[in-house]
Order: structure tokens, then C-alpha cells, then sequence
């Protein structure tokens, strides 16, 4: 299994950004999906999560904000960070597992490589 992102980058405060990944080497189409992140200097944090039977999942600092989305037919994850806030500023992992949603980073199989958002005040 491999886990390519895109997406992020710099934008001010206020601004938006839209990280996608795409999962290849699956044929199961339904399993756990989610989206972390890790300041510097800072534990790995889940950001949003996502499955067919669980729903949809976030963290209390990004509700209202963010959207995660997945296209199932093409194996693409999306996040929708819109009101981007100085502290969203991180490293953000796209992560997938076939057992099932899990809150905590170390439960999730295939990562992808991470992808830098930064936010400027």
C-alpha cells in the first residue's frame, strides 16, 4: 500500500487550503481513513477521520473549520481547512488502517509522507 499527498502550503490567517492523498494498492474500498498532524516539538494529533459506517470525526480545534471528505472510487482523502489559524501550523499526515477509526495515530497502518501547512498571523 502507498499513500501519496498534496496539497498545503503558506497562506495567512483567514485563508484556506485543500489537502488531498491518494491511497494505491487497495481494492477494499471502505476502511479507516484520517488526517493528522505534529507541531514541532509536539505529540502527533488526530485532525478528522472518516468512514463509510462510522461517519465523521474531529478534533474539537477544528470543528466548524475543517471538512474531510473521501472520493471512494478513486481512493482520494480530502481536507477543507478553511479559517486557517496561526496554530494550525504543522506537518499534516494522511493515515488509513483496515481494522477500523481510531482516535490515536500509532492504531493507523500506511502513512503518507506529510505535507507542510503553514499560517502566518
Amino acid at each position: 500500500v502507498k499513500v501519496v499527498q498534496s496539497g498545503g502550503g503558506q497562506v495567512q490567517a483567514g485563508g484556506s487550503l485543500k489537502l488531498s492523498c491518494t491511497t494505491f494498492g487497495v481494492t477494499y474500498v471502505d476502511y479507516a481513513m484520517g488526517w493528522f498532524r505534529q507541531a514541532p516539538g509536539k505529540e502527533r494529533e488526530r485532525v478528522a477521520t472518516i468512514q463509510t459506517n462510522i461517519g465523521t470525526t474531529y478534533a474539537d480545534s477544528v470543528k466548524g473549520r475543517f471538512t474531510i471528505s473521501k472520493d471512494y472510487a478513486n481512493h482520494t482523502l480530502y481536507l477543507l481547512m478553511n479559517s486557517l489559524e496561526p496554530e494550525d501550523t504543522a506537518m499534516y499526515y494522511c493515515a488509513g488502517d483496515f481494522r477500523g477509526i481510531s482516535h490515536c495515530p500509532d492504531d493507523y497502518n500506511f502513512w503518507g509522507q506529510g505535507t507542510q501547512v503553514t499560517v502566518s498571523s
